[in-house]
């Protein structure tokens, strides 16, 4: 890999506008009244991260399914507690405040008419198309590798931390002015996992309330990542487990058999698939809008005007 190559700039989407509708007030609003602070918040992440990361590729990644049947067959709990209603053939609509739901159409409209790459897939969430971005460019020959930064404020996706590509998490600490950059050394240092996907098994132990995963019982973060960290993985667990291997105390035998059900399909959930049908994306940065006449018209009609020239400036730096 070129280590001065341009990277590969990858945005979960719908954790960065509910960042910015909950981090910008609600008094922002539109000339109708209309509320338009996370539209705005998130178009001002974009033009901070294009000028401070200087990226050759862009794509926001969008949630077509935030909530896959794949995962809800496996673990029926996932996201359950944030279901706003049942809604037939589907698992699901989520709960999302009004005064934001009405923002997202217009973060659509908005990032076509700028030219950014919008990349959903039906049955998949955002993390699923990053995990796909982020193989893809893997799998191409190191020389043509581009770093890869993913902008996220889910903690699920340190599972990608790969320092051979190398692929970072930047994890929004306050906006995106204090970024925690998630590499290995970080991953170590403050969850004492290894890797990547060291991190997604510990998360498989370790279970997460706010996704409706259970984990096992008893085994906290501290104890998954030392589990993970003795026998290398999830699998050199349940083999240790299955083996009766003295290293594991009788408690957490007990534990991660009473937890054999949910381990069983807890990685599936867990870990973001790497296969979705992404399809041939043109993801270069657009240094030109690609529709101006309608970018004008939305930036009026929603007051955006300071927030889309911030953008059309940042991409059109050198």
């Amino acid at each position: 890999m070129a280590l001065d190559r341009a990277p590969l700039l990858l945005l979960d989407t719908a954790s960065l506008y509910f960042r910015a509708f909950y981090g910008v007030p609600e008094s922002v609003k539109a000339p109708d009244g209309t509320p338009v602070n996370a539209v705005r918040g998130l178009l001002d992440m974009i033009a901070r991260l294009v000028v401070d990361h200087r990226p050759a590729r862009l794509v926001a990644c969008w949630d077509d399914d935030w909530r896959p049947a794949f995962r809800v067959e496996a673990i029926a709990s996932y996201k359950a507690h944030r279901v706003a209603r049942e809604v037939p053939g589907t698992t699901g609509e989520e709960d999302v405040p009004t005064a934001l739901a009405a923002q997202v159409p217009v973060i659509r409209d908005v990032l076509a008419a700028l030219g950014v790459a919008r990349v959903g897939v039906p049955g998949f969430e955002a993390d699923d198309v990053i995990g796909t971005f982020v193989a893809r460019e893997v799998a191409r020959p190191a020389a043509d590798r581009s770093p890869v930064d993913v902008v996220t404020g889910d903690r699920d996706l340190f599972q990608l931390v790969d320092d051979d590509v190398p692929v970072r998490v930047l994890y929004p600490v306050k906006g995106v002015k204090d970024l925690e950059v998630i590499d290995a050394a970080r991953l170590r240092e403050k969850y004492a996992v290894a890797s990547g996907p060291a991190y997604a098994d510990m998360a498989a132990l370790r279970g997460d309330p706010s996704d409706g995963l259970p984990g096992v019982p008893g085994i906290g973060e501290k104890t998954a990542a030392a589990l993970i960290a003795r026998y290398g993985s999830l699998d050199g667990v349940l083999t240790a487990r299955d083996a009766g291997d003295p290293a594991l105390t009788a408690t957490q035998r007990r534990r991660l058999e009473e937890a054999a059900d949910y381990l069983r399909v807890a990685p599936l959930v867990v870990r973001v698939a790497s296969d979705a049908p992404v399809g041939d994306i043109d993801d270069a940065l657009p240094r030109v809008a690609a529709d101006p006449d309608g970018l004008v018209a939305l930036a009026e009609r929603w007051g955006l005007a300071s927030s889309v020239r911030r953008v059309v400036e940042a991409f059109a730096r050198d």
